[in-house]
C-alpha cells in the first residue's frame, strides 16, 4: 500500500481498509483544521488506486469495509468513482460498505440520480463536517459553505438512500458565541435529519490557523464546564423528526454520550446535568486527544 502524508479517517472507520483516491482536501481553508495543511491537493490517477486495491486484495483475507481517503473523495467525477467502486466490488465481494468524506459542495454538484447510482455501486456512508449550525461561526472558521447548503446537502444524501454522518464541534465559537453556536447547531440537527450525528470537542494543533486567533485574544476558549453547558443547550434544541444516532464519545469529549435522538435526549441531558453538578465526572485534560 502507498500512502502520502498523514492519513485520517472517521473514528467509526477504525477497522476499514483505507485507500487514498485524493491527496489532501480541495478546500483546506478551515481555521480549526490542520489535517491537510502539509499537502497540495490533487486527485490520484485511477491506475494508482487500482494498483493499491490489487495489493490490498493480496494482503488481506477479509475486508468488510473500505474508506476512500483523503479529505473529500466525493469531489471525484461520478464516472471515476464508479470505476473504483466496481473494482472494489470485483476484488472484495465480501465488502459491505464503502464510505467517503464529502463536502456540501461535492454533494450539491451531484445529481440525485448520480447519488443513487453511487449507492447502488457500494457507497454506504457519506461523512460531512458541518462543525456549526451558526452562519456566523461558519464564516468565522472559513468553512466556505452556507448553513442552508449544508442542510440541503444532508437532505439530498438521505433522500438518495445513503446514510449521512455529520460532525459538529463543541467550543468552536468560544466564550462570546457559545450560545448561538449551541442553539443554531441544535436547530440544524433538527432540520437536516441526518442518520448519524457526532459531536467532538475543539482541540488545538499549532498548525491550525485558529491558534493564532486564540493567541491574539480574538477567541477565548471555553472551560470544560462551559463546554458541557453548551452541549446541554445544543441537545435542548435538537429535535429531529426521525431517529438520529447521536454520539459524543470521542476522545476529545469531556462527557461521553451515546443515544438516539429524540428518544434518549432526556437521559443524555440528565447525564450532562450531573456532570455540571459534579465536575469530578469530567474527563481529565490529560486523557483528551484528537
Amino acid at each position: 500500500m502507498r500512502y502520502e502524508g498523514d492519513i485520517y479517517r472517521p473514528p467509526s472507520e477504525a477497522y476499514s481498509l483505507l485507500i487514498q483516491v485524493t491527496i489532501g482536501c480541495s478546500h483546506n481553508k478551515c481555521t480549526f483544521c490542520s489535517m491537510f495543511k502539509d499537502k497540495l491537493f490533487r486527485v490520484r490517477d485511477v491506475s494508482e488506486v487500482m494498483e493499491d486495491l490489487e495489493t490490498a486484495r493480496k494482503t488481506y483475507r477479509n475486508v468488510e469495509r473500505i474508506f476512500l481517503c483523503d479529505g473529500d473523495a466525493l469531489c471525484l467525477a461520478t464516472e471515476k468513482l464508479l470505476v473504483i467502486l466496481d473494482k472494489i466490488r470485483t476484488l472484495f465481494p465480501e465488502c459491505r460498505r464503502v464510505s467517503v468524506y464529502g463536502s456540501a459542495q461535492d454533494v450539491l454538484r451531484k445529481t440525485p440520480e448520480e447519488l443513487v447510482t453511487l449507492r447502488e455501486h457500494g457507497i454506504g456512508m457519506i461523512y460531512l463536517g458541518a462543525e456549526s449550525g451558526s452562519q456566523k461561526v461558519l464564516d468565522m472558521i472559513c468553512k466556505g459553505v452556507s448553513r442552508e447548503e449544508m442542510i440541503a446537502a444532508v437532505q439530498k444524501i438521505e433522500t438518495a438512500g445513503i446514510p449521512a454522518s455529520v460532525t459538529f464541534i463543541s467550543g468552536l465559537a468560544g466564550k462570546d458565541g457559545w450560545e448561538e453556536h449551541a442553539i443554531e447547531t441544535g436547530k440544524m440537527i433538527s432540520e437536516m435529519n441526518a442518520s448519524y450525528v457526532g459531536l467532538l470537542t475543539l482541540m488545538l494543533d499549532n498548525r491550525a490557523p485558529i491558534v493564532e486567533q486564540i493567541n491574539r485574544g480574538e477567541l477565548k476558549l471555553l472551560s470544560a464546564e462551559e463546554v458541557v453547558a453548551e452541549t446541554y443547550l445544543l441537545l435542548k434544541h435538537a429535535n429531529p423528526s426521525r431517529t438520529c444516532v447521536f454520539r459524543s464519545n470521542h476522545a476529545s469529549n469531556y462527557v461521553s454520550l451515546r443515544g438516539n435522538l429524540p428518544a434518549d435526549k432526556p437521559r443524555m441531558m440528565e447525564q450532562l446535568t450531573r456532570a455540571m453538578e459534579d465536575t469530578g465526572l469530567l474527563k481529565d485534560e490529560r486523557f483528551r486527544m484528537l
